[in-house]
């Protein structure tokens, strides 16, 4: 039997996205109130009957976390320019390390705003 689990974290921080036109909005230093979901897949072990467990995807954020939460990301070595979709592959090179099955990592930056990565560069 094969399933997905998800582990959810939030943090907050300041940014500002220095590549786009330098009448945007977003040029301007903000913050967001993030939400990240990191989902594990993979087969279910039918003798302890879970897939993964999340206490390791707590401890594989925990660094990430320490290191984004309450920061300015563009000082964040590879945040440089740290839209959503940036900020995603590079929790993906953190992550996929250590997490096998990996499979999916989502970034909310507002309620109604978020992007999808699946670990395709």
């Amino acid at each position: 039997m094969r399933a997905r689990i998800i582990k959810d974290f939030r943090f907050e921080a300041a940014q500002t996205l220095p590549n786009l036109p330098g009448d945007h909005k977003c040029t301007k230093m903000h913050g967001h109130s993030f939400k990240l979901e990191i989902a594990i897949e993979g087969e279910v072990d039918p003798k302890i009957g879970w897939v993964y467990d999340h206490a390791e995807i707590s401890r594989a954020m925990k660094p990430l976390m320490d290191q984004l939460d309450h920061s300015y990301l563009n000082e964040i070595e590879g945040l440089e320019n740290p839209t959503i979709e940036y900020m995603a592959a590079w929790l993906w090179k953190k992550l996929a390390p250590q997490l096998p099955g990996l499979c999916e990592i989502v970034i909310h930056e507002t309620p109604n705003a978020r992007c999808v990565f699946r670990g395709e560069f």
